[in-house]
């Protein structure tokens, strides 16, 4: 079943239950996903949507930080549901130890020895971590790992 076949079932549900938080989160990400799919005009493959997702996930982060900056804790809560409702159709982000291990193996491959190794480890790794990891803490693992 599609991302999108997914998100319209949970969609239907929230709906019937009348839960119009749920159901508007999830019209958002809809929202996104089928505007990426037009843009391209094709449907969306699996990393595509995970990029939709990512996306969306650094826009709600942002907003209620700037949200809680600007003195607005209720809007800030309320793109905190969004983000929760958000994560329910990302991968399981991986651990700390996950990472290093791929870091571990992607210095071993390319053999790397200084940080003037650090663009080709990231290029092996990023696309392991796409979608589970944060880039700025893999980035940081590998710099700590070549240093």
């Amino acid at each position: 079943m599609s991302l999108i076949a997914r998100l319209e079932d949970e969609l239907k549900q929230a709906m019937v239950a009348r839960d119009q938080s749920r159901r508007d989160a999830l019209r958002l990400i809809l929202s996104s996903l089928r505007s990426a799919e037009k843009e391209l005009q094709r449907p969306l493959h699996d990393d595509e949507e995970l990029q939709v997702l990512q996306r969306e996930r650094k826009r709600r982060i942002e907003a209620a930080e700037a949200f809680r900056s600007g003195g607005h804790p209720d809007r800030a809560e309320a793109e905190e549901r969004e983000l929760a409702i958000l994560e329910e159709f990302m991968p399981e982000p991986l651990s700390e130890e996950e990472i290093e291990e791929i870091v571990d193996d992607a210095i071993a491959e390319v053999g790397a020895t200084s940080m003037a190794d650090l663009g080709r480890v990231m290029a092996d790794v990023m696309p392991q971590t796409a979608g589970r990891a944060d880039g700025s803490v893999v980035s940081q693992i590998v710099r700590e790992k070549l240093a």
